[in-house]
């Protein structure tokens, strides 16, 4: 029997698929790793409010948390709009859309990608993008002062502010916002937006070096010793790529190519308080490579990279993963499943 080659190369993956058949599920085998700790679908695939749903987003804000993702008949279907649930009491909240992508005239164009994130001082914000396609969409900004249970009207960034593209920004101790953000109208290219007033006023970077043409995307954002922050970034190369800011985001290195596959799928990682690091991923290649399966992998610095959980690991779509870590250090995690419902997952990092 030949096993798939991810498996090959990680004694946990093995455990798992080596794991005695008709004594657990393959469910079984997922839940019962060490440091996962639940698993739920926001809401059931039998009573989802729109056919399909995509590119969700979570944070953490007062006594709850929150999500939001895309969901309408298709991506890029003009129906398709920002949905939102809260989790109050172990319970998520039916799902509400909060915004579209109506026009003054009357048409509807799609949304996209919405990105939530609770700063330290201030409401709860909501980016998402509005247009016919990636490479014509432009950056929305809706807030929330009561956790999510209310949203302001929706306001459209200045000029070529796009906001967070896919995943959450780092707040620095000054309170500047440092957005990962990207472009797809002239080739796929990274650059980063900067705010000091939660989205009142920009500045934005020029965009990070690609000499090696990997075609580069949807960056996520992690926090070293000494102000060092580094860039991770889904690709059309086959590989997850990296960049180095060492003032504060301001510059960035040229990407380069790492060591983690990508199937050209979203990624998302965070930096824990403890000083590690974790990525969420899809640890498959090439260009247009399956998603799925769905893996958890962390690191001390950044470079180096263990996995240590399977998220899924069945047929289907498992992508887009967003991921925080709460007060409790707990970490919440929540991703496409099946592009049918919205799965939340909670770990506990300190088994791993």
């Amino acid at each position: 029997m030949v096993l798939p080659s991810i498996l090959c190369r990680f004694p946990l993956f093995m455990a798992l698929f080596c794991w005695p058949m008709g004594r657990v599920s393959e469910q079984e085998m997922i839940t019962t790793q060490p440091g996962y700790v639940k698993g739920e679908l926001l809401f059931p695939q039998n009573r989802k409010p729109t056919p399909q749903c995509h590119a969700s987003t979570i944070a953490a804000s007062g006594d709850r948390l929150v999500a939001a993702w895309f969901g309408g008949t298709e991506e890029r279907d003009p129906d398709v709009g920002i949905w939102i649930s809260l989790l109050q009491g172990g319970t998520w909240s039916h799902p509400v859309e909060v915004a579209n992508g109506r026009q003054p005239d009357g048409r509807r164009l799609p949304t996209w990608n919405p990105v939530l994130f609770q700063p330290k001082e201030g409401p709860l914000l909501l980016f998402y993008k509005v247009g016919p396609s990636p490479s014509e969409w432009w950056g929305m900004l809706t807030t929330s002062s009561d956790h999510g249970t209310n949203w302001s009207a929706s306001a459209r960034l200045p000029g070529r502010i796009l906001g967070p593209i896919k995943n959450k920004p780092v707040q620095l101790e000054d309170c500047t916002l440092i957005c990962p953000s990207s472009t797809e109208h002239d080739g796929w290219r990274i650059h980063i937006e900067r705010t000091k007033d939660l989205g009142k006023t920009w500045h934005r970077s020029e965009p990070v070096k690609d000499d090696e043409g990997l075609d580069a995307i949807q960056p996520t954002l992690l926090t070293h010793a000494e102000g060092l922050l580094q860039l991770l970034c889904r690709t059309r190369a086959g590989v997850i790529a990296e960049s180095w800011s060492r003032d504060s985001g301001r510059t960035w290195s040229a990407l380069e190519a790492t060591a983690l596959p990508n199937p050209n799928s979203g990624i998302d990682a965070v930096t824990l308080s403890d000083g590690r690091h974790l990525l969420v991923y899809n640890p498959t290649g090439g260009s247009w490579g399956p998603r799925t399966p769905l893996h958890v992998a962390v690191s001390d610095n950044g470079r180096s990279w263990k996995p240590v959980l399977v998220l899924e690991n069945e047929p289907g779509e498992y992508s887009y993963p967003a991921v925080i870590q709460t007060e409790d250090r707990l970490v919440h995690i929540v991703y496409t499943y099946r592009r049918q419902s919205i799965k939340h997952v909670v770990l506990d990092p300190s088994h791993f």
